[in-house]
């Protein structure tokens, strides 16, 4: 089949499946949301309601589902509702209040704005009870002023091609961006940002990341057709047939200009220093799809109040056991979890079976997103003050090594936070040279096992047969040449935590015996038959993409969801440059003090020069310049080795493609390491193999070098 027919068959896929797609990405994000949100086909019959639609209306979800919008309102307005929704179908937008019942039989005025089509015969109705009571009983005057908010009264909905072309775009696309269907399908979505932004540039990143990932939250400026601009929150969902093939993306973009800002704030506001515990004190663990709990621990069914009976009977839904103050910040938990993988954790209090309340420290990763599945980490926090009398060292950023002043760090550092008491498996992603290794030591330091071993072992540099002797050990004998018997990293860090860097090197035929491991808690060494329990706290970190390799069957899914119970991903450097300055000026210190020098000044130029480098190779890269600087400086003020920075490409960074900002890196490393191949694999800490694959991705030859 060739190209063009192939290209066809995959956009009548997309037309056929994608508006089913697009539907349970709707569906996903307005679930969680706190504003009462209705989707209805032409008919008015209810398809899909939020937790504050839920609230408003007095009545479970699944009460709502499958009734016509009639049946809320009081009978003698019913009339009116079929009247102004011929007008609605017409124009296509609506607004204005309906009379509702509530479930004791009160009448309520709750204002609304309908928009049509959001999807295929799908409209969004957004209300709001005019009677809301603030908690005390007065009325929400901030509610009052502003109505309903901006971010939930319309939703651009649209799906792409493979390569970004569009091939879908409905009426809340249009309403949003000010462009008809017919002069946005067939045009590269990239036509949606304004010629200088920055953002085309990350566009295929994005796209390749929801490809690898499932999906990629992303938030930026976006260009209306009147050329105003909008701050978007965009959630890209790879759409993949039944044999995995990418077939296109769904993709929604929300209007946040009026949010973005206050939702940072709130985030990083929310967290307060705690004192490090002196034990783990972990209360609950729970497992969620949508609103539903699919798996609890045994000691949050104890917090709750609630038996392993109640569970199986299916009394426990997250929303039940959440007071309505609480929300909000549930619903801005989701949001970052979209964006970051896991969210800042937050206090909140949970309703008991008993109907008292228990005070709570909340930290959610999301898994999935259509199914919607997440992960939640409970710390009770009454357990939490009393293991403070104990250990009242506080979290500092410098006391475990980490340098960074921008919300980036510092949701790294909340994260951090908030699963270091626990024994959770964690995750840790980014790009060579981001600080993984730093990241993972920090959090043994901020643990209970803190004062217990730390182990690591670089899962890249061996093969399978030592690594496997480097995990387990063996017996005198197992191996050919061996005398006695070996300790492996299991035993090594028992107690402690061991780190598997490079986790996505370890060989297929390993990964079994390492899961047992991890979820029976026992091994045995190379060559033996005894059976050794063992109690260790595993972290592991990669650069490596394991939702595609496990796609490829490169890595086995079940080991790659057990590495992934909390994941935390660090941004490449180039994402958070506002924190150059403050590591130029660490490592300068740093190294001053290691080679004798005084040191006490940067110029505005070289931090200039070093901001507007994309740094290729991260903070690994900063700091091997900024020792070289210190090495040739001769007074107080750094000498950069701003050559290094090749100044013509500090000039074209803002407009250079990954692509090339990457070659002309591993370029530079061949200059710099006169062409020697392990050399250059050396310093840009990759093996030989996938230096060479990655010459041949980027079309360099040996006559470049």
């Amino acid at each position: 089949m060739d190209s063009a027919a192939s290209q066809s068959k995959a956009d009548r896929w997309l037309l056929e499946n994608g508006p089913t797609e697009l539907g349970n990405l709707f569906r996903a994000i307005i679930y969680y949301s706190s504003a009462p949100i209705l989707i209805t086909d032409h008919d008015r019959n209810c398809r899909a309601a939020s937790f504050g639609a839920s609230k408003l209306l007095g009545v479970p979800r699944e009460e709502i589902i499958g009734r016509r919008l009639d049946d809320f309102a009081e009978p003698s307005f019913r009339p009116l509702i079929s009247e102004g929704w011929r007008t609605f179908l017409d124009r296509g937008e609506l607004q204005g209040t309906l009379r509702l019942v509530a479930p004791g039989g009160d009448l309520r005025d709750v204002e609304y704005i309908a928009k049509g089509n959001v999807l295929p015969v799908r409209n969004l109705l957004v209300l709001r009870d005019k009677t809301t009571q603030k908690q005390g009983g007065r009325p929400d005057e901030d509610s009052q002023e502003k109505g309903i908010p901006s971010w939930v009264q319309d939703f651009a909905l649209l799906l792409l091609d493979a390569d970004g072309q569009i091939v879908a775009w409905y009426a809340g696309a249009e309403r949003m961006y000010g462009y008809s269907a017919s002069e946005a399908i067939g045009q590269h979505v990239s036509f949606l940002f304004s010629s200088e932004d920055t953002l085309r540039i990350k566009l295929k990143q994005e796209l390749k990341m929801a490809t690898s990932d499932g999906h990629s939250c992303q938030e930026g400026w976006r260009v209306r057709k009147d050329g105003t601009r909008f701050w978007a929150n965009v959630i890209t969902m790879a759409l993949k047939n039944d044999r995995g093939d990418l077939q296109g993306f769904a993709r929604m973009v929300r209007d946040f200009s009026d949010r973005h800002q206050k939702d940072e704030e709130l985030l990083l506001s929310r967290a307060r220093p705690r004192p490090l515990p002196s034990e783990s004190i972990v209360a609950g663990v729970v497992y969620g799809e949508f609103d539903q709990i699919t798996e609890v621990n045994d000691r949050f069914l104890e917090l709750v109040g609630y038996s392993r009976a109640d569970f199986l009977a299916g009394r426990l839904s997250w929303p039940g056991l959440t007071p309505s103050e609480y929300l909000d910040l549930d619903e801005l938990a989701c949001e970052e979890g979209l964006r970051f993988g896991a969210c800042v954790p937050f206090e909140k209090e949970l309703i008991r079976k008993d109907g008292t309340r228990v005070s709570v420290l909340v930290a959610t990763a999301v898994l999935k997103v259509s199914p919607f599945r997440w992960i939640t980490f409970i710390q009770a926090l009454s357990e939490r003050d009393r293991s403070g009398s104990i250990a009242k060292e506080v979290v500092e950023p410098a006391s475990i090594g980490m340098v960074g002043s921008s919300t980036a760090m510092k949701r790294i550092l909340l994260q951090m936070e908030a699963v270091a008491p626990t024994d959770a498996t964690v995750l840790i992603l980014g790009e060579s040279g981001t600080g993984k290794e730093l990241v993972a030591r920090a959090i043994h330091k901020m643990s209970p096992r803190r004062s217990l071993p730390f182990i690591t072992l670089d899962c890249s540099n061996v093969s399978q047969g030592p690594l496997e002797n480097e995990l387990f050990g063996h017996e005198r004998g197992a191996l050919a040449g061996t005398m006695s018997n070996k300790v492996g990293g299991f035993e090594m860090a028992q107690g402690g935590t061991l780190f598997l860097d490079e986790v996505g090197d370890i060989p297929l035929d390993l990964e079994p015996k390492l899961l047992r491991a991890l979820r029976e808690k026992v091994f045995e060494r190379l060559g033996g038959s005894k059976t050794i329990p063992v109690d260790v706290r595993l972290l592991a970190a990669t650069r490596r993409n394991l939702s595609e390799m496990t796609g490829d069957k490169l890595f086995r899914s079940d080991f790659f969801y057990r590495l992934k119970v909390f994941p935390i991903t660090i941004p490449p450097l180039r994402d958070h440059p506002e924190d150059i300055p403050t590591l130029a000026w660490h490592f300068t210190k740093v190294y001053a003090a290691k080679m004798n020098r005084q040191i006490d000044r940067i110029s505005p130029e070289t931090i200039r020069a070093m901001v507007n480098w994309p740094w290729p190779g991260n903070v690994w890269e900063l700091e091997n310049f900024i020792e070289r600087s210190v090495l040739v400086s001769r007074g107080p003020s750094l000498r950069a080795l701003l050559t290094e920075l090749r100044g013509e490409a500090v000039g074209v960074a803002s407009t250079a493609t990954l692509a090339e900002v990457e070659r002309e890196y591993v370029l530079r490393v061949f200059r710099e390491t006169e062409g020697v191949i392990s050399a250059a694999a050396a310093r840009l800490g990759v093996p030989r193999t996938t230096l060479n694959a990655l010459m041949k991705k980027l079309g360099i030859s040996r006559s470049d070098l």
